[in-house]
């Protein structure tokens, strides 16, 4: 799956929460200040080439959705992370963030226990 730029991902989360919508209505969701019409427009078009979204003819306009689901971009973004900064190592990874204190001794219980559930 390709990557996404800031701004592309950023119409993505707005997809994923709206299901669909106009451009008018991406623009709604941005915050300001609000990008010109034809710089969402442009971004949504690019997303379209990537095959992230579809779009629904509706009168002169287009109403788009979402192809990629948010939790499928996740998956294939959190391996790409992971590759690229940890070779590939979730333990690195999660001893990265315990050691920078992002991660406390109840959220990493809580990881685990959520892993064991998962294998059962």
């Amino acid at each position: 799956m390709k990557a996404l730029t800031k701004a592309e991902e950023e119409i993505m989360h707005i997809l994923w929460e709206l299901g669909s919508a106009f451009v008018k209505d991406i623009i709604k969701q941005l915050p300001e200040p609000k990008p010109a019409y034809n710089t969402v427009s442009t971004i949504v078009r690019i997303l379209q080439q990537k095959g992230f979204v579809g779009h629904e003819p509706q009168g002169k306009f287009h109403k788009y959705h979402p192809l990629v689901t948010k939790d499928a971009y996740t998956n294939s973004f959190m391996k790409g992370f992971v590759e690229r900064y940890f070779k590939g190592s979730y333990k690195q990874m999660i001893s990265f963030f315990t050691k920078e204190d992002n991660l406390s001794l109840s959220e990493l219980e809580q990881l685990l226990k959520e892993l064991k559930e998962k294998k059962s």
